[in-house]
């Protein structure tokens, strides 16, 4: 009889507390010998620092990946997807063709954003080429909309460096950055109200990539309706979607907590936009989400102790275009409503038999590909190791535009200026 998981976790969640003892699973403490350890971004820091120098065995597994702000940090996930372009430029891939306006056509997904205090001087200069523009700034290291503000003015940046003088615009210490990204104010609006989706990736392995996409995401909205008016630039509750936010609003619903789910807009997308543009944006975010994962994988430590979920946070503009906002490490497990607890109980049921096969002793020496019927609301979104079977021959995987492997329908070339169309 093989033993039974022994599990840790210092996020006390009852929806992963109640997948572990669901499954038989016996928990222990940290100091314990441990199978499988459900563990906050800080505690990942002490496990892989070089102080602690932990050696994890081949039985234990962990839901981070060392160094996974590569892709979580704002400031990190927008540096590592420009140095993607620029290398797929280089080789002269066709994904980093560019219109004549010089603008990406494929791989323009991410709102124009700067670090401050270090681009500050291309920040100005971006400011003045469109000076009605807003801006959004958002401290890097911090979740959950804190610390987040918009501007459309010169003079409130240089209010901001003044009284943040103390420490924050002088010091270039990472833990102190901003990014400030010119705000989306186009956002698509349903019932006037402003939305963005938090949609779910797992990825098992960087190196070659391999990630899920799971199928009951939603969308969060706002409990005010949206005004591009400055006048509002203040109301968050116009602009933020988090509902650590929009909870606290006189607006909020407590029933269904503003959310809808990725379904409900699928259909409301296809009665209101038509069958054809709503798949084509669906595609569209499928294909973001995998760029940016490619974007990641040559820095990401790829260690094989580790899985991830990630919350991916993606806005639709109104010409149904998506942008992709962050990416979190630690999507929240506090249930707002019934249908969020069950939604994330799911989830982590889900997560878990793919990174722990059924529910037996880790083993990492195991090729991480469990088989179709283990996914659950899972789908495989991206396999780097089939997509390379599958298509041993480069230039037709240049022409169709998307990588193969790659989920969506194929990108099929229209013939109209070699635009790439999804079918």
């Amino acid at each position: 009889m093989a033993g039974k998981v022994k599990w840790v976790t210092d996020i006390e969640k009852s929806v992963l507390i109640n997948n572990f003892e669901k499954r038989g699973w016996i928990q222990v403490s940290e100091n314990e010998d441990w199978n499988f350890y459900w563990m906050s971004v800080q505690t990942i820091r002490n496990v892989f620092s070089v102080e602690t120098g932990y050696r994890l065995s081949d039985d234990q597994i962990v839901n981070h990946f060392p160094n996974h702000y590569e892709l979580t940090r704002k400031d990190l996930m927008v540096k590592n997807i420009k140095r993607y372009r620029k290398e797929l430029e280089k080789e002269g891939s066709p994904l980093a063709e560019k219109d004549e306006n010089g603008k990406y056509l494929y791989l323009d997904f991410v709102p124009v954003t700067f670090m401050l205090p270090a681009d500050y001087n291309l920040f100005v200069e971006e400011f003045r080429k469109n000076p009605s523009s807003t801006w959004i700034m958002k401290p890097c290291g911090k979740a959950q909309g804190k610390g987040i503000f918009l501007i459309n003015k010169l003079s409130q940046i240089k209010k901001w460096s003044r009284d943040s003088k103390t420490s924050t615009f002088v010091s270039q210490s990472s833990k102190e950055a901003y990014v400030i990204s010119l705000y989306i104010n186009n956002p698509l609006l349903i019932g006037g109200k402003k939305f963005d989706l938090r949609l779910y990736v797992l990825v098992s392995t960087y190196r070659p990539l391999r990630c899920y996409m799971y199928k009951l995401g939603f969308c969060r909205f706002c409990t005010v309706k949206y005004t591009p008016s400055t006048s509002e630039l203040d109301n968050m509750f116009v602009h933020l979607t988090n509902v650590a936010i929009q909870k606290h609003g006189d607006d909020y619903n407590h029933i269904h907590g503003g959310k809808w789910t990725v379904s409900n807009l699928r259909l409301y997308l296809e009665s209101t936009r038509g069958k054809e543009v709503t798949s084509k944006l669906f595609d569209e975010i499928h294909w973001i989400i995998v760029q940016s994962l490619k974007a990641v994988a040559p820095v990401m430590n790829n260690d094989k102790h580790c899985f991830e979920c990630y919350g991916y946070d993606i806005i639709i503009d109104d010409k149904l275009k998506p942008w992709l906002i962050e990416v979190n490490a630690s999507p929240s497990l506090t249930s707002s409503t019934a249908n969020d607890r069950i939604l994330k109980y799911n989830l982590i049921n889900d997560t878990l038999n793919i990174a722990v096969p059924n529910g037996e002793i880790p083993d990492c020496k195991w090729n991480k590909s469990p088989p179709k019927e283990a996914l659950g609301n899972y789908e495989v979104l991206y396999d780097e190791e089939m997509a390379q079977s599958e298509m041993p021959d480069r230039d037709l995987r240049s022409r169709s535009g998307q990588p193969m492997g790659f989920k969506g329908n194929r990108a099929r070339d229209s013939g109209k200026s070699g635009a790439l169309t999804w079918k």
